[in-house]
């Protein structure tokens, strides 16, 4: 069992986050006394989306003069990891 702030940490994200995917039903979680409780199981699944990558739409993948466009979707993931 890990909670929220470890559960945090391990995703890249802000506890606030994983506090919104407990109350939204995305990520399963177990309430003792005041904390949240994330069971391993149930964490890796997250994760495992998580690391899952949406493609860049077709209509991003130009610019209108025709050039190919920077991976937007890319370059939002290392954004995301270099936090």
């Amino acid at each position: 069992m890990v909670t929220v702030p470890q559960a945090a940490e391990r995703l890249g994200r802000n506890p606030e986050t994983i506090r919104r995917w407990i109350r939204s039903g995305r990520l399963r979680a177990a309430k003792i006394g005041t904390q949240h409780m994330i069971d391993e199981r149930d964490l890796g699944s997250v994760i495992e989306q998580a690391h899952t990558r949406a493609r860049m739409p077709k209509e991003w993948q130009s610019s209108r003069s025709g050039q190919p466009a920077p991976d937007w979707v890319e370059l939002l993931h290392q954004a995301r990891r270099e936090r």
